[in-house]
């Protein structure tokens, strides 16, 4: 089944405006049964784009050295900046676990009013949130999830699984669409340790096996353009023929296109992995075998931005009817291909 693009466009937007429009929402007025309830419309926060009470905002993520998470750090400085009020303080980017423990507890004795925190180990820091908790500053959990929802606030972030089911559901269509009745699909995973890998290979076998097809050559590679070309140019080895291949990650992706190119294959189609602008340049000129790409938006740290500030203001979401913040939300996976990447450049990460 072809999803219908509005469907793929309904994201959370986070931004200031629009967050700020307040949705009017007419009750019944009739003399029907029910019509003297109350009736539960949308006020949110009011106009959330108002300036509002001054909030510092301490945030804390992992080194930059992945294109994801540099796009991460550099989404949520570019929101902080949209605010006026809002002051950010940004922790150095580390991959030592006890360097970002020691990192927030600086956040936390500097007296932030919210805390944003990409974990780079959420169970490791997991007693951290837990102490902001308790000490009254609110914490948005950045996608990789603490143990415990007591150590957050509100988590925010993608959906692994969606992630490989859109995958697989965008190639069976595309096989359908083919007459190819028997395809080869392959895939390029990320860290197979890691359960975000195990759930977008989950996601993306439960799809295929729901359209009668099944995973075929499958490689893992490390989320690096290294590692991509090396686990790629060994699955094409052993491969002769493929219908389809779907890599996990766009960054790794890089290597993962150098490899197809350097082995000379074209006879299949490709889909990628969290939104690149580098790969959404490869779709829209349509110039390699990478037709798709299934997001996973680093723009969810310009939304826990916003999030945060909205917490600090003691303001809810101005579309929704609930006065508080939400305790969790997800971004959709949607597909990006040629047909509508325009929609989707603005939020492509280099």
């Amino acid at each position: 089944m072809t999803m219908d693009p509005s469907l793929a466009r309904r994201r959370f937007l986070f931004g200031a405006g629009a967050l700020g429009a307040s949705a009017v929402l007419v009750g019944c007025t009739s003399n029907e049964s029910g019509a003297d309830q109350p009736q539960q419309v949308a006020q949110g926060g009011g106009d959330n784009a108002a300036k509002g009470k001054q909030v510092i905002i301490g945030f804390s993520a992992p080194a930059a050295d992945h294109g994801w998470i540099a796009a991460i750090t550099k989404n949520a400085q570019a929101q902080a900046e949209a605010f006026e009020d809002v002051t950010f303080k940004a922790t150095e980017g580390t991959n030592d676990v006890n360097q970002q423990i020691a990192q927030v507890e600086t956040l936390l004795n500097d007296k932030v009013d919210v805390l944003v925190i990409l974990p780079f180990d959420g169970k490791a820091l997991t007693a951290t949130g837990q102490e902001a908790m308790d000490a009254g500053i609110p914490v948005i959990n950045l996608d990789r999830i603490f143990d415990t929802p007591l150590a957050y606030r509100t988590w925010i972030g993608g959906d692994n699984y969606r992630m490989g089911v859109n995958a697989g559901n965008y190639i069976a269509e595309q096989m359908k669409a083919k007459g190819v009745t028997n395809p080869i699909i392959g895939e390029v995973a990320g860290i197979d340790s890691l359960p975000l890998t195990q759930e977008r290979s989950k996601g993306f076998k439960d799809a295929l096996a729901k359209a009668g097809l099944k995973v075929g050559p499958r490689v893992a590679a490390e989320f690096t353009v290294e590692t991509g070309q090396k686990q790629t140019a060994n699955l094409l080895q052993g491969a002769p023929k493929l219908d389809a291949l779907w890599n996990h990650d766009d960054d790794q992706g890089v290597g993962v296109l150098a490899a197809i190119q350097e082995a000379n294959r074209t006879e299949f189609i490709m889909v990628g992995g969290a939104g690149s602008k580098a790969a959404m340049d490869h779709i829209k000129a349509d110039d390699s075998v990478l037709k798709a790409t299934v997001l996973y938006s680093p723009s969810m740290a310009s939304s826990a931005v916003s999030l945060a500030r909205l917490l600090g203001q003691g303001k809810g979401m101005g579309d929704l009817a609930e006065h508080e913040i939400p305790s969790s939300i997800t971004t959709y996976s949607a597909v990006v291909t040629k047909e509508n990447v325009d929609d989707y450049l603005d939020v492509g990460f280099s």
